[in-house]
This record gives structure tokens, sequence and C-alpha cells, in this order.
């Protein structure tokens, strides 16, 4: 029921068209995505990593319940949302 709510909250952000499937709207301007995960759905970046020279790969968590959501960002000031899922458990934490 997690995904439903989270995919759902994203594509409502997205201005795509009704038909649109959410493998089409994954991927946003970087400072865009950003903003909304942090002020739509309460993530924070939990930590990130280099991909290669020109992608980093970013972790973002909900406080509230521990949805989890992994970003991909380019060189270009694009990122696309690649994996998303629930009950994260960081360092120290154990899953709900």
């Amino acid at each position: 029921m997690l995904r439903p709510i989270l995919a759902l909250s994203l594509c409502s952000l997205m201005a795509v068209p009704a038909a649109a499937q959410m493998s089409d709207v994954t991927c946003e301007d970087s400072a865009r995505l950003a903003q909304k995960l942090t002020t739509v759905l309460g993530a924070e970046r939990q930590g990130s990593g280099l991909r290669d020279p020109d992608t980093m790969v970013e972790v973002w968590v909900t406080e509230h319940n521990r949805d989890w959501v992994i970003v991909q960002s380019f060189a270009n000031g694009t990122s696309c949302i690649v994996a998303m899922g629930a009950h994260w458990a960081g360092p120290g934490k154990t899953p709900a």
C-alpha cells in the first residue's frame, strides 16, 4: 500500500498527461525533485555516492514512516527516481 501512495504523491506533483505511466515521469530537474522530496514527502537525504564521474546516487528517507527513495542524479541537472520502498533501516536501526 505504501508504494502506490508514494508513487501517486510524486506523480501528482509532476505535470504529465493522465495516461502516462510511472516509468514516464520518474525524472525531473534535480533541484525541483529535491524540493518535492523534502517539502511534500518530508524526506531527508541519508547518503550519497558517485556511480561514475557524471552520476551520483542518493538515498532519501522519510522520518515519519521510514519510506525510502533512491535517486540517480546526473551532471546535466536531471535526477531520476530509480527505486522506492518501505521500512528503511539505517545504521543502528532495525526495520519496523
